[in-house]
């Protein structure tokens, strides 16, 4: 494996864990990185996931990587900025963060492979395109992750399947 097919691995990662939050949020392509044989790309959520509703996004997506496969390597559960973090059996570190004013950032780097020119991501935000750098902090309501009541516990979404 080459460096740009890890990194169309690292954006099928990505594709796949933000396709199981559900409902959906908006997200934008972070700035992207690479070194002599690593790839690491990342992607910032603008929708709003307000306090009440950052332990169930986190839940969708640590059981969304548990299902496939991928290990927690470990968990932050500081009340303001959590995080988790995985790895998938071929290598890849995923990590999802909770920042600022609770936006929530996903990166995954790749295991050192084959050096090659890397492309950008070809995935298209769900929003608006930002100059890389210059997303801005959580701006999208969301009924659903922006709510400021806790979720009832039989309405929390399941993640959904990953296409075969």
């Amino acid at each position: 494996m080459n460096m740009q097919q890890a990194a169309e691995h690292a954006d099928g990662v990505l594709d796949d864990t933000l396709g199981a939050v559900v409902p959906a949020v908006q997200w934008a392509h972070e700035t992207w990185t690479s070194g002599s044989c690593t790839v690491t790309r990342r992607r910032t959520v603008t929708t709003v996931v307000s306090e009440q509703r950052r332990g169930s996004f986190l839940g969708v997506v640590e059981r969304f990587w548990k299902k496939n496969g991928y290990e927690i390597t470990g968990v932050n559960k500081d009340k303001e900025m959590p995080a988790i973090f995985a790895r998938t059996a071929d290598g890849f570190l995923l990590t999802l963060e909770v920042g600022y004013r609770g936006q929530v950032f996903f990166d995954v780097t790749t295991p050192c492979v084959e050096h090659s020119d890397v492309a950008q991501p070809a995935a298209k935000p769900n929003g608006p395109a930002y100059s890389y750098g210059k997303i801005p902090t959580p701006n999208v309501h969301s009924d659903f992750w922006s709510a400021t009541t806790a979720v009832p516990a039989a309405s929390v979404p399941a993640p959904a399947s990953p296409e075969v």
